[in-house]
């Protein structure tokens, strides 16, 4: 579990074909603490430490992951966000993530707010209706507030530090991000399904 409170980050080393999916490589500032099997979420992708060095880890993507995410376009040199998973006594400053990314949106538009921005982003119409204002969503592993709601598009307000710590303040429109809805949502969803059905 992770917590969508980004405490580094990364850029992409390398990308590797391996047999059922691609192996990457990123840079990261606490490599040389990992250990291996470990989960780091990159973009709030949850991906497992498979060999590490001093600066970097490297980390086996398959074919499924591949397909619901936007690691496959990643090149050499893009910055990423990282997360280690969660301690027990550590504090929850975000919302639960579970590091399984729901689908890719897209930022439709940037909009000064002061000295905040807002951004509105699209999601996949299968993920709108679990987007509700004043909810959490995580957007490429950060943990932020839905601030509107309109069909299957949605606003974010990004403050100051998080415009300066993140990788949001240099994304345009067009980019593409990683979306993982509420937990709650998701299985709140899944039991109307259910209940539709019987």
């Amino acid at each position: 579990m992770f917590t969508g409170i980004i405490e580094n980050l990364g850029s992409v080393r390398d990308v590797e074909p391996g047999e059922g999916g691609l192996e990457f490589s990123f840079f990261c500032p606490f490599a040389d603490s990992l250990v291996l099997g470990e989960s780091v979420a990159v973009d709030g992708a949850c991906l497992t430490v498979v060999s590490f060095a001093a600066d970097h880890f490297n980390a086996f993507l398959s074919r499924e992951t591949l397909s619901k995410t936007t690691f496959e376009r990643r090149v050499p040199g893009e910055v990423v966000h990282l997360e280690r998973a969660l301690r027990l006594d550590q504090r929850l400053g975000g919302h639960l993530l579970s590091g399984h990314v729901d689908g890719v949106g897209q930022i439709l538009a940037r909009k000064p707010k002061g000295e905040a921005e807002e951004f509105i982003f699209s999601a996949p119409p299968a993920l709108a209706p679990m987007i509700a204002p004043k909810g959490s969503i995580a957007i490429e592993g950060v943990s932020l507030t839905v601030n509107e709601v309109e069909g299957n598009r949605f606003h974010v307000m990004l403050v100051p530090y998080t415009l300066e710590h993140t990788k949001f303040g240099t994304l345009r429109v067009g980019s593409e991000v990683h979306l993982e809805i509420d937990l709650i949502a998701r299985y709140v969803a899944r039991w109307l399904k259910a209940q539709h059905r019987s």
